[in-house]
């Protein structure tokens, strides 16, 4: 979604909807990793913003950290001080088996917030005498790519971005990574600071006038071989050698 999708959706999406939806795309957390979130799993003295503790991953690389962003740390917060500052419970409590937010008990605020945001954007058009630009509906789950496709756009590399998706392998996360000729070009241009076994200046050629200066009298001939391979005879190369 672009990011004007993603600020009409915010605007119109009830609570708690509109919380989870925030956490979901700044974090790229998987729709179920936020459901299940615990209050054990928040740090916050950790790092700058504070820290989420991926319990509950899909798979082993899911289980991670990851900081939080300053919109992520407000919207917890809140609920954290709503809820009297708990240690432990569900983030998201609901009148589910689970005792949490799920797909289900989601639905109705999700379809709320297309349908809130594309009233507003016909009466708008109406008054302007345009044609609407209606917000198009997503699961979501697509705000998890969003995030991770912005993040493979800023330049995070396949392998970082692997870690922070909690990807079990890196060819799911080379989807969201599509170097552009410019990002390769850089790429290259810092390898020219690389220096193995050189001194830090490169050393030029010259060509000094004792180089051209006849050996021993003689000229150096070079002679043009049947193989089309110009070397120097014996005797040239043992003079040019000396």
């Amino acid at each position: 979604m672009s990011p004007e999708e993603e600020r009409l959706y915010l605007k119109y999406a009830p609570e708690v909807m509109k919380s989870v939806a925030t956490v979901l795309v700044d974090e790229g957390l998987r729709p179920d990793e936020c459901y299940q979130m615990g209050w054990e799993d928040l740090q916050w003295n950790s790092g700058q913003f504070g820290k989420i503790f991926v319990r509950r991953g899909k798979t082993r690389a899911a289980r991670l950290l990851l900081p939080m962003t300053p919109r992520v740390r407000f919207v917890l917060e809140t609920r954290w001080e709503v809820a009297g500052h708990p240690s432990d419970g569900w983030v998201w409590p609901a009148p589910t088996k689970w005792g949490h937010i799920n797909q289900s008990s989601l639905k109705k605020q999700h379809a709320a917030a297309f349908r809130l945001a594309n009233a507003e954007i016909k009466k708008k058009a109406e008054q302007n005498k345009t044609k609407p630009s209606l917000l198009r509906p997503w699961v979501p789950y697509s705000f998890r790519h969003t995030f991770l496709t912005r993040l493979g756009e800023s330049g995070c590399d396949v392998w970082t971005l692997a870690r922070i998706a909690g990807h079990s392998s890196i060819e799911v996360s080379m989807r969201y990574v599509h170097p552009s000729s410019d990002a390769v070009l850089n790429a290259m241009s810092n390898m020219g600071g690389h220096k193995i076994g050189h001194s830090e200046k490169v050393e030029q050629i010259s060509v000094s006038d004792e180089s051209l200066q006849l050996v021993q009298g003689e000229e150096v001939i070079w002679r043009a071989r049947r193989d089309s391979n110009s070397r120097p005879d014996a005797p040239e190369a043992s003079a040019l050698s000396s």
